[in-house]
């Protein structure tokens, strides 16, 4: 008699017999022997109190992989952890009362939970989270490794102050100019900062990533572009006139674009350049215009998008090619001090941030790069410059020469005047890292009137955050706690401050991968680095991925990562998201999917009977309610459902909506996978017979092994996933045939629960234990098909009458012409075509299709 499988009951059971057995533990290399290494790691998660569909997909590809490279003899690294440190547990902290800390340990309890019922094969003996005093004490020890060594360094900077917060803000917590928590208008103020100097490592950087043949080709051109190499030309332009004091060489500018200095309309200066500071001491309207360009804001983001403003200095510069001609020096807002020298020729015709300044301030516009075909007696620029291919005129000695050949030129002539040298330049900046907020790593440094600058010693680490800190009022609570900050300078003893800065939460990710292969063995370290797989999403795909790959660089040349290539990372997957429907009330407030329901034809909110409006589809966001928790459905269906789902609709790389009706098939499916291994007789032979359904089904299995194995390798899991169908309804039709099937039928399920571990691991072990598999299923060997049997020896032809598709034919693959044009015709689908019709010609393609032509 048929039965049902009972996922409640079967998850539970696994999940503790594989941990009593301590299954996914790692070994180490000792224990390993010659099996090769395998590690596997997705991007950690923040603990936020719940995961949601999004989380599940991350974390099931990874266990994909992971348990297959288990399968195939490795020995495998599949660990998880928390990045635990951030502005979330001090908001909660204002919000409810509670400590951040407890907030965040008591998320990681409900997340670890959740986690583990998804039958993810990961080595729990090696997690922590990012606010462990043990890891960031390790942290802070690497800090002081870096100080040493010159990577990390104390400047002031421009930053993003929120005044009501009273914090630093990343660019990216700057919205339309206002706080993104508080609202308020964000100001620009100059704060001393500690810097990494991610900068010393910029050609390295763009150069390897380039070699990293595993990355997506998008996310290296991502961070070739941020890094933003550009070979240009550093140059002075002398003043007319009496020059101001200490410029009495000139202005330093550098630009990418020499080939159209001839074109060059005005100068253009940062309102923080040197010279624009100088110029402001006692010149109140330039004071006033740097503080209307301070509240635009520091990201290129918000400089592209805002008008373009400038300020004439009264000053002018000599043109360096022509004597006779000089050039207006204008402060610009689009201007940053960060790239290059914070100075800039503009050259409107050839440049749209110059022409709408020109175009704003009257400035002249002189195009000097015709484009191809075009008339140098009529050519002109209006209010859209010209950046494409074309040949220099209106400019002298470069006139006739490419864009390339002009632009070498250029560059001699400057040189052979002592004017400037070329010069390769990058848009990416030193990584400031200090954020004024209590719920991060401590910086440790102490500060003293008389020693100055001291690092803490490496014994008195962990700096340990105090726990008996407020947040009723704004602000950073490191600063304002009476005793915390108050310490002994370790040189002399006296008097001396902490600092109250945490480090930016990105280094907590920066160097995790590291601390997961092993605390502080490096042989350990170097045993299990690189990462072999990462996954995770492609928002990441620039400063997270930038950051991790310049700390295994500093860490590799402070003596704590042997790791030659300084690439934490040899392959990397992202994922796409996994989406849903969204829904308001009638009041127009978000609800989640469980608040809602069709009625009739009609959406309404299930509390109130209102109706509910149904929004667009989006990836899943708590601020939109339309997140899925996994546990609804692990309790609905079963986790081998939600892992199935996520893996099977769409390629991993592209979005997946999530949908109850998937999860329902899903779910029927999971029970037509049972059928098959329950209707298997209790001891029934695996013998294969000759016949030919036996053989076919031997062959259909083999195959089926064949095209998983390698789907996997290729991350198409949903490939995977569709064989997997094929396969259980060959081994379904099976059923009904003869006893000699048998011994075919027992061994494609043997070789289908093995597949089957990675994707419904639960299920499979069920089904395992069914047809009496020695050990666990996830700890069995991959299953190895037979090459021969994945040659096909026969082929299907499509057969055509007067260039129509009327049948299919399959023939062995060497079957002659006339054999194969008896067989075509012989088909009775085709031959109802023929009949009574004059055949005039049959064209045979070998392997492919036989077209008969008819009058």
């Amino acid at each position: 008699m048929a039965t049902r499988y009972d996922p409640q009951a079967a998850e539970s059971r696994w999940r503790a017999e594989w941990d009593a057995a301590n299954l996914f533990k790692a070994k180490s290399p000792a224990e390993a022997g010659d099996a090769p290494k395998a590690y596997i790691l997705e991007m950690f998660p923040y603990p936020s109190g719940r995961l949601h569909m999004g989380h599940v997909r991350n974390y099931a590809m990874g266990d994909v992989v992971a348990r297959h490279r288990r399968a195939k003899g490795y020995n495998v690294l599949h660990p998880m952890g928390w990045d635990a440190f951030g502005m979330p547990a001090e908001n909660a902290a204002m919000q409810r009362g509670v400590h951040p800390g407890k907030w965040t340990y008591q998320n990681i309890d409900a997340m670890r939970a959740q986690l583990k019922k998804l039958g993810l094969s990961l080595d729990w003996s090696r997690e922590f989270a990012t606010c462990d005093p043990d890891y960031y004490g390790a942290q802070q020890g690497l800090f002081l490794k870096m100080l040493e060594k010159g990577l990390v360094y104390r400047k002031a900077s421009k930053v993003n102050w929120d005044p009501v917060d009273n914090t630093v803000l990343a660019n990216e917590q700057v919205v339309d100019g206002r706080g993104w928590r508080s609202g308020a208008i964000v100001e620009q103020r100059e704060l001393t900062q500690w810097f990494f100097r991610i900068t010393q490592y910029a050609e390295d950087l763009l150069e390897e990533v380039q070699k990293l043949e595993r990355w997506p080709e998008k996310v290296r051109t991502m961070q070739a572009n941020w890094i933003g190499r550009s070979e240009g030309l550093q140059m002075r332009f002398e003043f007319a006139g009496n020059a101001p004091a200490n410029y009495e060489k000139g202005v330093e500018i550098f630009t990418t674009r020499p080939d159209t200095l001839f074109g060059a309309s005005f100068i253009a200066l940062s309102p923080d350049h040197p010279l624009v500071l100088q110029l402001a001491e006692g010149n109140n309207a330039l004071t006033a215009f740097r503080a209307e360009c301070a509240a635009v804001g520091t990201s290129e983001e918000a400089i592209e998008k805002a008008p373009k403003l400038g300020f004439d200095t009264g000053l002018t510069v000599q043109h360096p090619f022509e004597a006779d001609r000089t050039l207006p020096v204008w402060v610009a807002n689009f201007v940053l001090m960060g790239y290059g020298t914070g100075a800039i020729f503009g050259c409107p015709a050839h440049d749209q941030r110059d022409i709408e300044f020109a175009r704003k301030y009257g400035l002249s516009v002189t195009p000097v790069v015709l484009p191809p075909n075009a008339d140098a007696a009529t050519f002109d620029v209006e209010d859209d410059a010209y950046t494409g291919p074309g040949t220099i005129f209106h400019s002298g000695f470069l006139d006739g020469q490419s864009i390339d050949d002009a632009k070498r030129m250029a560059i001699a002539k400057i040189e052979s005047m002592g004017l400037g040298e070329g010069k390769v330049n990058y848009r990416l900046r030193d990584w400031g890292v200090s954020r004024q907020r209590y719920w991060g790593c401590p910086i440790p440094v102490i500060y003293c009137e008389t020693c100055g600058i001291v690092p803490v010693p490496a014994a008195d680490l962990p700096i340990r955050l105090p726990d008996d800190v407020t947040f009723d009022v704004p602000g950073n609570p490191l600063e304002r706690h009476p005793t915390w900050k108050h310490t002994t300078c370790p040189n002399c003893n006296g008097k001396a401050r902490r600092e109250t800065d945490t480090l930016d939460t990105f280094v907590d990710s920066s160097w995790y991968y590291a601390r997961f292969a092993s605390p502080d063995d490096l042989e350990e370290r170097a045993y299990w680095l690189p990462v072999d797989q990462y996954v995770g999403g492609v928002e990441h795909a620039v400063l997270h991925l930038l950051y991790a790959r310049f700390f295994a660089r500093a860490m590799r040349d402070v003596g704590e990562l042997d790791l030659p290539s300084g690439e934490p990372f040899a392959g990397l997957f992202t994922q796409g998201m996994v989406t849903h429907e969204t829904y308001k009330s009638d009041s127009g407030v978000w609800l989640e999917p469980s608040e809602v329901e069709q009625r009739d034809g009609t959406w309404i909110e299930i509390a109130t009977g209102a109706p509910a409006s149904v929004g667009p589809i989006e990836k899943m966001s708590k601020s939109k309610k339309n997140t899925v928790d996994p546990d609804a459905i692990i309790g609905a269906f079963g986790a081998d459902i939600a892992r199935w789902f996520v893996l099977s609709d769409s390629p991993p790389e592209r979005d997946v909506e999530w949908t109850q009706s998937g999860a329902e098939g899903a779910a029927r499916f999971a029970q037509r996978i049972w059928s098959v291994f329950d209707a298997l007789p209790e001891n029934g032979s695996s013998a294969i017979g000759s016949d030919d359904g036996s053989v076919a089904l031997h062959k259909t299995s083999h195959k089926a092994v064949a095209s998983i194995d390698k789907a996997i390798s290729d991350f198409r899991f949903n490939s995977a996933v569709a064989t997997i169908y094929e396969w259980v309804t060959a081994l379904k039709k099976a059923e009904t045939g003869s006893d000699v099937l048998v011994g075919a039928r027992m061994e494609g399920a043997s070789m289908l629960a093995r597949c089957l571990t990675l994707f419904m691991p639960h299920l499979a072990e069920t089904c395992w234990e069914r047809i009496g598999g020695e050990g666990f299923v996830s700890a069995a060997v991959w299953p190895e098909p037979e090459p021969a049997l994945l040659v096909d020896d026969s082929v299907t032809m499509a057969v055509q009458v007067n260039g129509k598709r009327r049948g299919e034919i399959t023939v062995a693959k060497d079957l002659a012409k006339e054999a194969v044009e008896a067989a075509a015709f012989a088909d009775p689908e085709v031959a109802a075509f023929l009949n009574g019709k004059d055949v005039k010609k049959t064209i045979v393609v070998p392997g492919r299709i036989v077209n008969i032509v008819v009058a």
